[in-house]
Protein backbone atom coordinates (compact mmCIF):
# COMPACT_ATOMS: atom_id res chain seq x y z
CA UNK A 1 0.00 0.00 0.00
CA UNK A 2 1.32 3.43 -0.96
CA UNK A 3 2.00 6.06 1.73
CA UNK A 4 -0.79 8.33 0.46
CA UNK A 5 -3.24 5.40 0.66
CA UNK A 6 -2.11 4.58 4.20
CA UNK A 7 -2.44 8.25 5.16
CA UNK A 8 -5.95 8.32 3.66
CA UNK A 9 -6.87 5.33 5.81
CA UNK A 10 -5.43 7.01 8.91
CA UNK A 11 -7.37 10.18 8.17
CA UNK A 12 -10.57 8.15 7.96
CA UNK A 13 -9.76 6.76 11.42
CA UNK A 14 -9.09 10.27 12.79
CA UNK A 15 -12.35 11.51 11.27
CA UNK A 16 -14.17 8.80 13.20
CA UNK A 17 -12.94 10.49 16.36
CA UNK A 18 -14.30 13.82 15.18
CA UNK A 19 -10.80 15.28 14.74
CA UNK A 20 -11.20 16.63 18.26
CA UNK A 21 -7.74 17.30 19.73
CA UNK A 22 -8.88 15.89 23.06
CA UNK A 23 -9.70 12.50 21.58
CA UNK A 24 -7.40 12.31 18.54
CA UNK A 25 -3.75 11.60 19.32
CA UNK A 26 -2.55 12.93 15.96
CA UNK A 27 -4.42 16.22 16.22
CA UNK A 28 -3.34 16.60 19.83
CA UNK A 29 0.33 16.09 19.01
CA UNK A 30 0.23 18.27 15.90
CA UNK A 31 -1.38 21.09 17.88
CA UNK A 32 1.46 20.92 20.43
CA UNK A 33 4.47 20.08 18.26
CA UNK A 34 3.44 21.95 15.13
CA UNK A 35 3.57 25.37 16.72
CA UNK A 36 6.04 28.00 15.63
CA UNK A 37 8.78 27.26 18.18
CA UNK A 38 8.60 23.64 19.34
CA UNK A 39 10.19 22.10 16.26
CA UNK A 40 12.99 24.67 16.22
CA UNK A 41 13.78 24.08 19.89
CA UNK A 42 13.70 20.31 19.48
CA UNK A 43 16.04 20.72 16.51
CA UNK A 44 18.40 22.86 18.57
CA UNK A 45 18.37 20.40 21.48
CA UNK A 46 19.03 17.49 19.11
CA UNK A 47 22.65 18.68 19.07
CA UNK A 48 22.84 18.19 22.83
CA UNK A 49 21.85 19.79 26.15
CA UNK A 50 21.75 23.58 26.20
CA UNK A 51 21.28 26.34 28.70
CA UNK A 52 18.47 28.86 28.31
CA UNK A 53 20.77 31.58 26.97
CA UNK A 54 22.28 29.22 24.38
CA UNK A 55 18.78 28.26 23.20
CA UNK A 56 17.90 31.93 22.99
CA UNK A 57 20.94 32.52 20.77
CA UNK A 58 20.20 29.40 18.69
CA UNK A 59 16.67 30.64 17.92
CA UNK A 60 17.22 34.41 18.01
CA UNK A 61 13.73 35.51 16.96
CA UNK A 62 11.95 33.78 19.85
CA UNK A 63 11.14 36.08 22.74
CA UNK A 64 12.30 35.10 26.22
CA UNK A 65 8.65 34.72 27.25
CA UNK A 66 7.83 32.37 24.35
CA UNK A 67 11.05 30.43 24.88
CA UNK A 68 10.13 29.88 28.52
CA UNK A 69 6.54 28.96 27.67
CA UNK A 70 7.53 26.54 24.90
CA UNK A 71 10.18 24.85 27.04
CA UNK A 72 7.63 24.42 29.83
CA UNK A 73 5.15 22.86 27.41
CA UNK A 74 7.79 20.51 26.00
CA UNK A 75 8.79 19.59 29.55
CA UNK A 76 5.15 18.98 30.55
CA UNK A 77 4.74 16.71 27.53
CA UNK A 78 7.85 14.74 28.52
CA UNK A 79 9.92 15.73 25.48
CA UNK A 80 12.42 17.97 27.29
CA UNK A 81 14.05 17.68 30.68
CA UNK A 82 15.11 20.61 32.82
CA UNK A 83 18.06 20.29 35.19
CA UNK A 84 18.84 23.01 37.71
CA UNK A 85 22.40 23.06 39.02
CA UNK A 86 22.82 24.31 42.60
CA UNK A 87 24.92 27.34 41.70
CA UNK A 88 24.49 31.03 42.30
CA UNK A 89 22.75 32.11 40.18
CA UNK A 90 21.11 28.76 39.35
CA UNK A 91 22.25 27.19 36.09
CA UNK A 92 19.44 25.54 34.12
CA UNK A 93 20.15 23.06 31.34
CA UNK A 94 17.57 21.65 28.94
CA UNK A 95 17.90 18.36 27.09
CA UNK A 96 15.77 16.03 25.01
CA UNK A 97 14.35 13.08 26.91
CA UNK A 98 14.22 9.63 25.29
CA UNK A 99 10.68 10.52 24.16
CA UNK A 100 11.95 13.79 22.68
CA UNK A 101 14.78 11.99 20.90
CA UNK A 102 12.23 9.56 19.44
CA UNK A 103 10.63 12.54 17.65
CA UNK A 104 13.87 13.62 15.94
CA UNK A 105 13.53 11.00 13.17
CA UNK A 106 10.06 12.11 12.04
CA UNK A 107 11.09 15.76 12.44
CA UNK A 108 14.20 15.19 10.32
CA UNK A 109 12.03 13.61 7.61
CA UNK A 110 9.76 16.66 7.62
CA UNK A 111 12.75 19.03 7.48
CA UNK A 112 14.33 17.12 4.61
CA UNK A 113 11.01 17.15 2.72
CA UNK A 114 10.72 20.91 3.29
CA UNK A 115 14.26 21.53 2.06
CA UNK A 116 13.69 19.36 -1.02
CA UNK A 117 10.34 20.93 -1.93
CA UNK A 118 10.69 24.53 -0.72
CA UNK A 119 11.33 26.02 -4.16
CA UNK A 120 8.47 24.08 -5.76
CA UNK A 121 6.08 25.41 -3.09
CA UNK A 122 7.38 28.97 -3.51
CA UNK A 123 6.95 28.68 -7.30
CA UNK A 124 3.38 27.39 -6.87
CA UNK A 125 2.59 30.32 -4.57
CA UNK A 126 3.96 32.77 -7.13
CA UNK A 127 1.84 31.19 -9.90
CA UNK A 128 -1.22 31.34 -7.67
CA UNK A 129 -0.73 35.05 -6.91
CA UNK A 130 -0.15 35.82 -10.59
CA UNK A 131 -3.38 34.11 -11.66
Amino acid sequence: MEPHDRLGDKFTQWSGRGLDAGRCPVRNMLDRLGDRWSMLLIGALAAGPMRFSALSRAVPDVSKRMLTQTLRTLETDGLVSREVAPTTPPSVTYALTPLGRSFTGPLLSLIEWAELNFQAVMDARSRSRAA
